[in-house]
């Protein structure tokens, strides 16, 4: 889809470019003539991903899990800043507005990962939820595929970890609750700013700031553990609100935390400079200086160790800055391990007669 580059109300890409695998690319032309209608603000649709296994394995020393769960391919979040866009790329879609309007839901997934954990050979490991897109995004309201894993998750005492940036993730507050009561579950809640008007921008069509410190409150006192993620942080953007949001989600319940540096992988990059362009020109210059100081001189860094916190003064002054925080208002303590020593495998499915 060719769009004519742009900001977009309740979108967070400005344009639409080809990934990286196709062999051409099409771009809108300027032909001289005045157009009289505002081009069309794309719509949401979503098809089905006929995905044959849902567990997904990785040995990444950056995150505290080797297994996870996406219901979702693409999110309506629209977060500029996401580093699962270039994953559209790879069904041919593009990673800029198809990422976050053309979405592909996992129906099967329940039954997929019902069959997994029946496996004889299958070891038990907490699951994360939602470590690419958002598995609370608003199709999520319709669709319930989130809903039925938990279940699955839960009738086999499987633990989970479940990341999120929507006030969603309360509907299932009656899983969550029982499952953390035996060592089961937890629930980090990403805030990435405090101010409305960025989010707004930043990740469009997810839950308001001040919302999401409201789950964390209902979580927490649902007996949930919740952490706190400052993610992404961006130099001169959102960066001086670190304290400020540990500080409301410790007021709220969190009892841990964690932040990553803004990443820009593949064709991210790209997207989020457009972005910069669009919304915040006056900064674009000195927020891109900045990662690239904290990069090694790019705006991308792979490498285990370095791509989550970066690397140079202003990573190490950053990190500083959160473990000083962190440490003030109780979030350096971590969360307590979840409880693999329960886990039962599911039982044969029962078919009804009709």
């Amino acid at each position: 889809m060719a769009v004519r580059p742009g900001a977009r109300k309740g979108r967070g890409a400005c344009s639409n470019p080809a990934g990286r695998y196709e062999p051409w690319a099409v771009e809108p032309a300027d032909d001289g003539w005045p157009r009289d209608e505002p081009e069309p603000a794309p719509r949401t649709t979503v098809e089905r991903d006929r995905a044959r296994s849902v567990i997904a394995r990785n040995d990444s020393p950056d995150v505290p899990f080797d297994r996870s769960v996406n219901p979702y391919r693409g999110c309506e979040h629209g977060c500029i800043y996401c580093y699962a866009r270039p994953s559209h790329a790879r069904l041919g879609l593009s990673p800029g507005l198809d990422f976050e309007t053309r979405l592909y839901a996992k129906p099967d997934a329940a039954r997929l990962l019902r069959a997994e954990l029946a496996r004889p050979g299958y070891r038990c490991a907490p699951i994360a939820l939602g470590a690419n897109t958002d598995p609370y995004q608003p199709v999520e309201r319709r669709l319930r595929i989130t809903r039925a894993i938990l279940e699955v998750l839960a009738e086999c005492r499987h633990p989970v970890m479940v990341t999120t940036k929507s006030a969603a993730v309360e509907r299932d507050l009656d899983l969550l609750a029982g499952m953390a009561r035996e060592g089961l579950a937890e629930v980090a809640v990403s805030v990435s700013t405090l101010d409305h008007g960025l989010a707004r921008r930043l990740e469009p069509r997810a839950t308001a700031p001040a919302r999401r410190i409201e789950t964390v409150r209902r979580l927490s006192a649902a007996g949930v553990p919740v952490r706190v993620l400052c993610a992404p942080v961006i130099p001169a953007l959102n960066d001086h609100e670190l304290e400020g949001v540990l500080a409301a989600a410790a007021e709220a319940g969190a009892r841990a935390a964690g932040y990553v540096l803004l990443r820009l992988p593949g064709e991210v990059r790209a997207l989020f400079e457009e972005w910069l362009a669009a919304h915040y020109p006056d900064r674009a210059r000195r927020v891109l200086n900045a990662l690239r100081a904290a990069r090694g001189g790019r705006l991308s860094d792979a490498r285990f160790g370095r791509r989550m916190t970066g690397e140079g003064e202003y990573a190490r002054l950053l990190a500083r800055r959160f473990a000083l925080a962190a440490r003030r208002h109780g979030l350096d303590r971590g969360l307590p391990p979840l409880d693999a020593s329960r886990f039962r495998p599911p039982g044969p499915v029962q078919h009804t007669l009709l």
